[in-house]
């Protein structure tokens, strides 16, 4: 049996832990700020300048992969921080480096509650950078999705489709909505 995240091949990830959407729980809300006070409690005072709670768990009334995604904001200088990996894996988090691509700067990202033995927990996800990294945009992009209750109905359905025709393929499924995205960001931002 694999013994850390870091023995996982892709195929093992889509296994693991396949596509499935749930419908919207009003619970996700309070169990982000729950887990955003269990980070600010554990992690040096002055590190963060921001934390929020986006992707679809943060959009009310559509489905989602009951995961909940964090972004946080430090600054460039303690980025890839040792001491700051350490303070995240005291509270169960593990580390993952997220190369730059496609003109998104390399961050951090962690996550919490992929259990190996398929035993169902929560699972948070944290995407680490600079207020400069185009990670933020996605706030925009939830905001905007929040405030339009269509679009985010689109959205929704194509990540269902998206969903059952990529269940066992994390890659694809996530590629898939990039178009959706940029198109939803060129409206905001136009």
């Amino acid at each position: 049996m694999k013994k850390s995240l870091y023995d996982l091949t892709k195929e093992d990830w889509n296994t693991l832990f396949p596509i499935e959407l749930v419908d919207y729980n009003s619970e996700w809300p309070l169990i982000f700020e729950k887990e955003k006070q269990e980070i600010l409690n554990n992690v040096s005072e002055g590190t963060i300048t921001r934390i929020e709670h986006f992707g679809s768990t943060s959009i009310p009334n559509i489905k989602a992969k009951p995961y909940i995604d964090i972004i946080i904001e430090v600054s460039k200088e303690i980025l890839f921080d040792q001491d700051l990996i350490a303070q995240f894996e005291a509270i169960g988090y593990t580390y993952f480096l997220v190369p730059e691509r496609e003109g998104i700067d390399a961050y951090m990202s962690f996550g919490k509650g992929y259990n190996l033995s398929g035993e169902k927990e929560q699972i948070f996800h944290i995407h680490m950078c600079s207020k400069e990294n185009y990670m933020w945009k996605q706030v925009d992009f939830r905001d905007y999705l929040i405030s339009n209750p269509e679009r985010a109905k689109a959205y929704e359905n194509l990540k269902v489709s998206l969903a059952s025709q990529y269940k066992n393929d994390r890659g694809n499924y996530v590629l898939s909505k990039t178009d959706f995205i940029k198109e939803t960001l060129e409206i905001i931002y136009s």
